[in-house]
């Protein structure tokens, strides 16, 4: 039989498929201190995912691990040990340059305490991550901002500074500049930490209405009530998942804030 009989056809590679995750953790796990006498296991390998349009809150009291699973979420930092799989592409051991791009395009964070620079108006601070993503032209830059401010009702405070702004306010801007690059990801950390109970409701009214929008959110608190607001519940203590709530019917940052005002015009 001659050779080129034998020849046996070369196929194409499967496409690869794309990942039904936003997220997808591992038995990811975090070490402090691995070469010190007395080494820290702050996580201690944990699994779950979070589906696109995902709306999910992570609880747990201090030391619990909350907040290294969160800055390992917003590849902030590297894990120990496991995997870390962010919209389908494996983060788990990306240097620190590469971690802070995909910080810049896929990742949105909102913190706490807000961290607007007072100089700069709401326009010009939700323009910053655009700034550095680079790509766009300054006009663009701008538009994109205005369009990210509207969508959290400031459309009248594009130029206001954040001294000229309330606490509620001021945490709009931040979410805006946190959905100014479209990011697969937001991450809120103690979003109404800093906010008295009324506007802490606005703030969730809003994330949650974002999130029936199609954002994708992964949310840090200690609180149950605020919890309530995500479709699920993952509860942590001493580096573990210990259980996983989930809310068929999320309580209602609205309703919530309708049974406020009633209660305070009630005699």
């Amino acid at each position: 039989m001659p050779a080129e009989m034998l020849a046996i056809p070369v196929l194409p590679a499967p496409a690869a498929r794309p990942s039904p995750w936003v997220v997808e953790s591992i038995e990811l796990g975090k070490t402090y201190g691995e070469r010190s006498p007395n080494p820290v296991q702050a996580l201690r390998g944990v699994s779950f995912t979070v589906a696109p349009g995902a709306f999910v809150a992570i609880m747990g009291h201090s030391g619990s691990g909350k907040s290294t699973l969160m800055n390992l979420l917003g590849c902030l930092d590297r894990p120990t040990f496991g995997t870390y799989m962010l919209d389908g592409q494996n983060v788990s051991r990306k240097t620190r340059r590469q971690l802070a791009e995909v910080r810049s395009h896929t990742i949105g964070f909102v913190f706490q305490g807000f961290h607007l620079l007072q100089r700069l108006t709401a326009r010009a601070n939700c323009e910053l991550p655009l700034q550095y993503a680079g790509g766009l032209s300054r006009k663009e830059r701008r538009a994109r901002a205005s369009e990210a401010l509207i969508r959290v009702g400031l459309q009248d405070k594009l130029e206001r500074r954040p001294t000229e702004l309330s606490g509620g306010q001021q945490q709009r801007v931040a979410i805006a500049r946190a959905l100014v690059n479209r990011p697969k990801l937001l991450l809120a950390d103690e979003p109404t930490g800093n906010l008295d109970t009324r506007t802490g409701l606005e703030i969730l009214a809003l994330l949650q209405e974002l999130n029936s929008t199609g954002v994708t959110l992964v949310m840090v608190t200690h609180e149950p009530d605020v919890a309530a607001c995500a479709k699920q519940v993952i509860h942590m203590s001493d580096g573990l998942i210990r259980r996983t709530e989930e809310h068929a019917v999320p309580q209602s940052a609205r309703q919530a804030l309708a049974q406020l005002a009633a209660e305070e015009k009630a005699p």
